[in-house]
């Protein structure tokens, strides 16, 4: 720990170090200038870096240069269970890799506190109208996912500095916000800000508490987990000033949608945000937190709210210790972090956006960004006239309502407005259709507590939107079967069936097998859409139903006004709540069970949890990028969903036949997420989303949707994973082509893992999201980019050729790709080496992050 500038902070008993003076010494007045971020970044500098490199890597912030990586040491790695859980094997196969060299596996454990939350491996198999729905979900989830949890709990006793949240208390970014963040650490006497990464691409949840927090893969958490720094370089810090404020009527939700179209439009991809100005200033947490929670469906990285009132105003209401609110509010303030602090913040682009000109949004049929006016619903063809057929479903049947996800229900106003949407409705007796699969599934137990406070749970409940679970769900692609009647009539007539949903996804294929395609909405217009029964319905005109005196009800009449929906809140959201559901969650208890061996004892028959094979045969070799074959050619928006899909595993599937040869049977092959732990289950899931279009398939003259490739150099085309299979036998090095945001979506490593064991050597596109480019170097595969200009389409790409790739690999280095056609003929092409630092380049040569790490290991073990 650099020592120079550290000093007691004033009125207190704590040491904290004085950034301020630090950078400073390099520019005077300098410091006024940075942006929040920066000032957080130069802190983790002046405090971890070396001091004979302290003032270089200062420099790239001070004067906003790119050319020198600098490091970075999160205070924290969140975790939820399904890449916390892989991190976590990936560390127990590490360690077994240790032992068989000679190391001591006890010694191989997270260096940095490790938080792991159990929220993603419940389906929702029992909808919101069951009153045992609760009860119902854990126990299917407890059965079907007890090879994990086994090794989920064994990974509690045998690793140092991991705890463990178990299933049923909440989704982890909820949890991280309304808990986990003192938002200001203390260790060792030192006041610090606190900082996180997490394996989710929605950590940023707790930027809106000046946290900073990025969503990283499995695989850069595991690394930072063994305490390694990330490396980066400076990020594009973009000012996104807010002014105006929200119409009568109009939600976060609403306000989050138009915030993302604009800024995908803004191209803010890989950038970290500042939002700021009057707009912001008036927004309450809940509604930051929604903004930040979706900074991965616009693409930034970071989506930061600086501190101020509104902070301390939800410390306290969310039960925080008087004396941890209060050193928050005064670290702040000393260090230049409270928002008055922050008004000569200068930025290297400018944004701004009026929050006035938001009106009541959805977003869909398949991108977060895709907003769509409720009030154009009908001119862009989504809603219309549908002829209602006595006993059938209609046409765009909405299949699954589903209120869920931390994106809104973090947000008390939004969960509000839904329940008193529903009191409204209740009042003039309309009632949900049939065939919609309900649910409410809060990211935290604190929900309940403030609805049964208010008076609306069984408002809630007499619509269908009972709790299922406090776990990620829906949003997740684990909203469970459906009626089996339903399901076979939306197969029997080709039913184009729907879901709407207040989470943050729905990516093709995600939500539910049978939901051809899925809406965003805010929890009042989820519920509203459980009474409308189909998408072909103009919400904000058309007649939900008739009441008692035959009059016609629509949206406007059961929509509750703001000034109802500020007064439950504060009347029945309560410190209290908080305190009762999250003592108890994480209160110390002392493990008196017996003691664990240091290596796990795989189950062989599991098909959860395997021993992972990253240091044997073709992983263990050399890449020689000589000769590969393309296995897709793939167009824009390719997201982590179709490379490695999370929903429900259908029996028709490449992981289905394999489950079922295993002994397991149908009602339990649980979801694809799930089964991340074992790799030959995983692997069957690689480009296994059916709503795949790779271009090297063609019917009739168009590209054919679904999990299939052309074998090469037979040309013959069939599923996916045999000609994976098939080339993996030949030992064929492979490569991917792909146009841009390569990878967006969420932060899943499986989706680097797959294509690595499938072959894969190589990515070419025309962009990366950046977790995803991250995950493919920790895999040791290599991610190329085109120059502008240059693409699949351009260079005439048919999947036919072979690639060899030329150049020594150097930080952004310009490599040749060599393209070798059928008919002989050669074409060089250049592209840019993302591997983007030294450090990268380190992990990539040793064949990935946990390669690195062994050696490393080893060589200190020896030294």
């Amino acid at each position: 720990m650099n020592t120079e500038f550290r000093k007691t902070l004033p009125g207190t008993r704590l040491d904290y170090f004085d950034t301020r003076a630090a950078v400073d010494a390099i520019t005077p007045g300098a410091y006024d200038t940075l942006p929040y971020t920066a000032r957080v970044l130069a802190e983790n500098l002046v405090r971890r870096c070396d001091p004979a490199t302290l003032n270089a890597s200062l420099s790239q912030l001070i004067e906003r240069k790119r050319d020198l990586d600098f490091p970075w040491f999160p205070a924290r790695v969140v975790c939820h269970d399904i890449l916390g859980q892989t991190a976590l094997v990936d560390l127990a196969g590490l360690r077994d890799a240790i032992a068989q060299q000679g190391g001591d596996p006890a010694q191989v454990n997270p260096v940095v506190p490790t938080q792991l939350i159990v929220d993603h491996s419940l389906a929702v198999e029992c909808g919101g109208y069951d009153p045992e729905a609760f009860e119902k979900n854990r126990a299917i989830e407890d059965r079907r996912n007890e090879d994990r949890f086994h090794f989920i709990e064994w990974t509690k006793k045998a690793f140092k500095n991991v705890d463990v949240i178990p299933p049923g208390n909440g989704i982890m970014h909820q949890i991280n916000l309304e808990k986990m963040s003192p938002v200001i650490q203390v260790r060792d006497g030192v006041a610090f800000p606190d900082t996180c990464v997490g394996t989710d691409s929605h950590t940023p949840h707790v930027d809106s508490l000046g946290v900073i927090a990025i969503g990283v893969g499995g695989l850069e958490a595991e690394s930072v987990m063994l305490g390694r720094a990330s490396w980066m370089r400076l990020p594009e810090i973009v000012g996104v000033e807010l002014t105006g404020k929200l119409q009568p009527g109009i939600t976060a939700t609403d306000m989050v949608l138009a915030l993302t179209e604009f800024l995908r439009k803004q191209k803010v991809v890989g950038a970290w945000l500042e939002f700021y100005g009057e707009g912001a200033a008036a927004l309450t947490l809940g509604d930051r937190a929604t903004i930040s929670n979706m900074a991965p469906e616009y693409g930034a990285t970071a989506a930061m709210f600086y501190i101020d009132q509104q902070t301390i105003d939800y410390l306290k209401l969310t039960g925080r210790e008087d004396q941890q609110v209060q050193l928050v509010e005064h670290y702040a303030k000393v260090n230049g972090l409270w928002a008055d602090s922050l008004k000569g913040a200068q930025y290297e682009r400018n944004l701004s956006f009026d929050l006035s000109s938001v009106v009541r949004n959805m977003a869909g049929p398949s991108n977060p960004h895709a907003r769509v006016a409720t009030s154009d619903l009908a001119s862009k063809g989504i809603a219309g006239q549908w002829d209602e057929v006595p006993g059938q479903m209609p046409d765009g049947a909405v299949i699954i309502a589903a209120i869920t996800s931390c994106t809104n229900t973090s947000n008390p106003r939004n969960v509000i407005a839904a329940g008193l949407l529903a009191r409204n409705a209740n009042k003039l007796g309309l009632t949900r259709k049939p065939w919609v699969k309900s649910s409410l599934a809060p990211g935290s137990k604190t929900v309940a507590l403030y609805l049964d406070e208010a008076g609306l749970t069984d408002e809630l409940e007499q619509l269908g939107f009972g709790v299922v679970a406090f776990a990620c769900t829906t949003c997740n692609g684990m909203s469970g079967a459906l009626d089996p009647v339903i399901q076979q009539e939306i197969i029997d007539r080709d039913l184009y069936a729907t879901a709407v949903l207040s989470g943050n996804r729905n990516f093709d294929g995600r939500i539910h097998p049978y939901a051809k395609q899925a809406f965003l909405a805010s929890p009042p217009l989820v519920v509203a859409y459980a009474i409308a029964g189909t998408i072909r319905f103009d919400i904000e005109k058309d007649v939900l139903g008739l009441d008692a005196q035959g009059n016609e009800i629509r949206l406007k009449d059961i929509w509750p006004t703001d000034e109802e929906i500020d007064a439950v809140v504060k009347a029945s959201v309560k410190p209290e709540q908080f305190r009762q559901v999250y003592i108890p969650m994480f209160a110390i208890h002392e493990d008196t069970g017996p003691k664990v061996e240091p290596l796990y004892d795989w189950r062989p028959q599991s098909t959860y949890i395997r021993r992972p094979p990253y240091w044997e045969g073709a992983l263990a070799g050399a890449r020689p990028l000589k000769g590969m074959r393309p296995l897709a050619v793939l167009p824009d928006n390719i997201t982590t969903d179709h490379l490695s899909p999370s929903n429900a595993i259908m029996l028709d599937s490449a992981a289905g036949e394999y489950l079922a040869k295993m002994g397991l049977p149908e009602v339990d092959f649980n979801s694809y997420a799930t089964h991340r732990g074992d790799h030959l289950t995983a692997q069957r899931a690689t480009f296994a989303n059916p709503k795949l279009f790779n271009e090297m398939v063609i019917e009739d003259g168009k590209v054919k949707q679904g999990s299939l490739t052309r074998l090469e150099p037979e040309g013959q085309v069939m599923r996916m994973w045999e000609a994976i299979e098939t080339y993996m036998d030949r030992k064929q090095p492979l490569i991917i082509i792909a146009g841009a945001d390569y990878g967006q979506g969420s932060s899943r490593d499986w989706a680097a893992k797959g294509v690595r064991l499938a072959g894969v050597e190589a990515i070419a596109a025309e962009g990366f999201e950046r977790i995803h480019r991250t995950n493919l170097v920790g895999m040791g595969v290599l991610p190329l980019e085109f120059m502008p200009g240059t693409n699949r389409k351009t260079l005439q790409i048919d999947g036919s050729e072979t690639y060899d790739v030329i150049g020594e690999r150097t930080p952004r280095a310009t490599l040749t790709l060599v393209i070798t056609r059928k008919n002989g003929e050669r074409v060089e092409v250049p592209v840019t080496c993302r591997l983007d630092t030294a450090e990268e380049v380190s992990i990539y040569e040793a064949g990935g992050v946990l390669q690195r790490f062994a050696q490393d290991f080893l060589e200190s073990a020896t030294a």
